[in-house]
């Protein structure tokens, strides 16, 4: 009996060795997906050094989708994909949702920083449990504490003392709720249709629609030589962004529940303002620095639960960049 004791306590203790294994494996490979979405910020900015924000979106998610087919085929899916196909009208719905908060992303970038385009873009977080609240859903007290710290310290990140907000936040901020909503269309649709398809299909329409703007309002830079000397960014942010760490967020995201993901990869805003100082000079004087820490705060106890979980998982629900 003691021998079948002790047995039992070894195997209770290499599972939860093994599970403690697994979990931080989880949680160093979405800080990695947290640093590359970080410092795609930058290659961001770069990438219109040539290119105008339609452009460079446009050559960033059809590279991005062309990179997740390898993936499709190793996985082998033979769900066959019609144009009548549940997964092509969640793939338009999410698209288009997509294309609205990169592009709006993008243009701010045109005008603030990578840091401050981090800090702000991570409010989607906060922004998706205050939508739910027109579908219905109820929140708890961390979502409104989380939202009042991150709108405290979007005032001292933004607003400056002249009471006047930089243009490009603004476009940031509008982008944010975008992400919200795309955030929400995600988890109403993901579970009904095969995800990486979903994720494909999504990124073309994103990247069809930019084409098609940008072959309207940009036609001077969009040429071959521009896309040539922009490569670099757009690979980064096109392969790395998308491709890679699309795949690794879903790896990951097996041996961790949806709100630590989430905690983890809102430090992607650090990553951001960091590359930023890193690679485009970019500084922040004490007031933005303030307002950064209280949005981070804000960020984080939006997605720490002080009573039971709520039934809107959508709103733990990490997205894609």
């Amino acid at each position: 009996m003691q021998r079948v004791i002790q047995l039992s306590i070894v195997r209770f203790c290499f599972r939860g060795h093994l599970v403690n294994t697994r979990n931080t494996k989880a949680d160093l490979t979405l800080l990695l997906v947290a640093a590359i979405w970080g410092f795609a910020f930058v290659a961001q900015r770069v990438g219109m050094d040539h290119l105008g924000p339609f452009g460079f979106n446009a050559a960033r998610f059809l590279l991005g989708a062309l990179s997740l087919l390898p993936l499709l085929w190793i996985i082998k899916n033979q769900h066959p994909l019609t144009p009548s196909s549940p997964l092509l009208k969640a793939g338009l719905l999410t698209g288009l949702l997509l294309f609205s908060g990169a592009s709006l992303q993008q243009v701010g970038l045109v005008h603030t920083t990578a840091g401050n385009a981090g800090f702000i873009t991570g409010l989607y977080i906060i922004f998706v449990p205050i939508i739910g609240l027109f579908f219905m859903q109820k929140n708890g007290l961390n979502t409104w504490v989380g939202a009042v710290l991150a709108v405290i310290g979007l005032y001292f990140l933004s607003v400056n003392e002249g009471f006047s907000i930089n243009q490009g936040d603004i476009y940031e901020l509008a982008g944010a709720v975008f992400w919200a909503l795309h955030v929400i269309a995600i988890g109403y649709v993901a579970p009904k249709v095969d995800n990486l398809r979903l994720a494909i299909v999504q990124f073309i329409v994103c990247g069809v629609l930019c084409l098609a703007i940008a072959c309207y309002a940009e036609i001077d830079l969009l040429t071959l030589h521009n896309l040539t000397l922009s490569w670099l960014p757009i690979a980064y942010a096109g392969v790395m962004s998308v491709g890679i760490a699309y795949t690794l967020q879903i790896v990951a995201q097996k041996n961790t529940s949806p709100s630590h993901a989430a905690i983890i990869m809102s430090l992607e805003a650090l990553f951001a303002a960091f590359g930023g100082w890193l690679m485009l000079d970019e500084t922040l004087d004490n007031r933005a620095m303030l307002g950064c820490a209280l949005m981070l705060a804000g960020m984080i106890i939006a997605q720490i639960r002080f009573s039971r979980p709520l039934k809107f998982d959508q709103t733990e629900c990490p997205t894609q960049r």
